[in-house]
């Protein structure tokens, strides 16, 4: 049985709509899920919707609405995002799910009973907007609350506690001897800066005076749980029963690292016996033609329109190839079309176009085997050796855009081996030598082409199975066999065209901040 791999995103918060952010999420994550089955795992990829909260409950009510109904509503949204960047989730978790709910109480009774839940009143800075107690710590240098917390209120309340500071030296241990627990490395070091400061145990409750959306304390009705504490719990509840525990990664964004997702997923973890997951991949933020990415705006939404104007895949693969991950990166409508015209139409669809004529041609549409074998065509086969092991090095590091940018560099190779064999003028030449390197030119370009389509599959999945489908090939539902160069492609019979990325209209660009 081939081994599982299980990966998960972040559960996105359900007050607004999808955005460019919500999308590289799922598509990254998609890529690394497609291509571990490809490599033969048994995969599970999550991704879900993070339901409850003081924010939903308030936008409810100004629409005076129920809850539930608006949260409906804005999962069909979220839903169908997935359907349109052909995101291949296993599961859709909601916080709202009954599944879900049983869980987080477990969670919090277990707790509760191994007394590391207490209650308590404390004199609190309150941030509404991220619906999260403040200290100190988190002021700009002259005193000022970042933007980011909106409008901060002194509140004196008597709520729930988690331990938290009971497992802060545990934690700290943890990260030195897993040192790669958040990739890149340097994201890790940034926790372990949070670290060095105390901390404080966390409020993990609500009382219902002031927020009753929420899943209830099983020993205390009067009060729900905090939102962080229902959220992160999603990665476990929706394979409680299948046995996948721990996950292999959890893909998120730099903003919910530390503390969430760094600190206090692996301490509630730890309190309550279960193994953290294995690592965290921790990607950065886009912004819009240099300019931050704002709800208020409208303009990080807008960048989905790119999937109707020019395709899913051609949307998935600038989003893949453009942002180094760990890193920000900058979406554009200039960038967008120069990688859509460059890379995906004149360097690969040219590509595909040029083999189909000249075996159309020349051949009656069956690719010729290859006849001569001189440098230039041994040139090609050594770098397409080069370039996989190039490739799986980068995506093992889940570093797709680093696998994207090697495997270009192979598709440039084959057009400069085409020019350099001038196939259209071998056809015309009487000699046999000339007629061998032509079978030999367009049997390795087949052959090259049949090879990037495959490894490619994970990445633009529609646009590789068609490019496949054109030059006689099946579309394989694995790895094993088919990333070495072979002489498979021989007699298959090609399409008379393929326009895998038809010239399209600029959509307007998005709105500037």
């Amino acid at each position: 049985m081939p081994r599982s791999f299980y990966i998960t995103t972040a559960i996105d918060y359900a007050n607004g709509a999808p955005h460019l952010g919500h999308a590289y999420e799922k598509v990254l994550a998609d890529v690394i899920a497609r291509y571990r089955r490809m490599q033969g795992c048994q995969v599970h990829l999550l991704t879900g919707l993070d339901e409850h909260g003081q924010k939903v409950q308030q936008t409810a009510q100004q629409r005076n609405i129920e809850p539930q109904v608006f949260v409906d509503e804005i999962a069909v949204g979220f839903r169908q995002m997935l359907v349109d960047l052909g995101i291949s989730n296993d599961d859709y978790i909601r916080t709202t799910e009954t599944r879900h709910k049983k869980v987080v109480q477990d969670f919090l009774q277990r707790l509760h009973d191994q007394g590391f839940i207490y209650l308590g009143t404390k004199t609190d800075w309150y941030s509404t907007r991220q619906e999260q107690f403040l200290t100190d710590k988190d002021r700009n240098p002259d005193g000022s609350w970042p933007d980011i917390y909106g409008e901060v209120t002194q509140t004196t309340e008597e709520n729930y506690y988690f331990k938290l500071s009971q497992f802060q030296p545990w934690l700290v241990d943890y990260l030195a001897t897993h040192p790669d627990f958040v990739n890149p490395r340097f994201r890790q070091k940034q926790v372990l800066e949070f670290l060095k400061e105390p901390m404080n145990d966390l409020c993990i409750s609500r009382p219902k005076t002031r927020l009753t959306w929420g899943i209830e304390l099983p020993f205390d009705r009067n009060y729900v749980t905090y939102v962080w504490f229902d959220a992160l719990t999603n990665y476990y509840s929706a394979v409680v029963d299948r046995g996948l525990w721990p996950a292999d990664v959890h893909v998120i964004g730099k903003d919910i690292l530390s503390p969430p997702h760094a600190v206090y997923w692996p301490c509630m973890l730890k309190a309550l016996g279960l193994d953290p997951p294995k690592q965290l991949l921790v990607h950065g933020w886009w912004t819009i033609n240099n300019q931050k990415a704002s709800k208020s705006a409208g303009n990080a939404g807008s960048t989905l329109s790119y999937v109707s104007t020019h395709g899913a895949d051609a949307f998935r693969y600038y989003l893949c190839r453009e942002m180094v991950v760990g890193q920000d990166a900058d979406f554009s409508a200039v960038s967008f079309v120069n990688r859509y015209k460059a890379d995906l139409g004149n360097n690969l669809g040219n590509l595909v176009n040029r083999l189909l004529n000249m075996v159309g041609r020349n051949y009656a549409g069956s690719i010729p085997a290859a006849a001569a074998d001189e440098p230039l065509e041994q040139g090609l086969r050594a770098l397409w050796t080069e370039t996989e092991a190039k490739l799986h090095k980068a995506i093992d590091e889940y570093q797709v855009s680093h696998a994207l940018e090697t495997l270009w560099v192979f598709i440039s190779a084959m057009n400069a081996y085409i020019e350099a064999r001038a196939p259209w003028k071998l056809a015309k030449s009487p000699e046999a030598a000339d007629r061998a390197r032509l079978d030999s030119c367009l049997a390795h370009v087949a052959e090259g082409l049949r090879l990037v389509a495959t490894v490619l599959l994970p990445v633009m999945p529609v646009a590789c199975a068609k490019l496949l489908v054109n030059i006689g090939r099946p579309v394989p539902g694995s790895f094993a066999g088919q990333l070495q160069w072979s002489q498979v492609c021989t007699l298959s019979k090609v399409a008379e065209a393929c326009i895998l990325f038809p010239p399209v209209d600029l959509p307007a660009p998005p709105a500037s901040v």
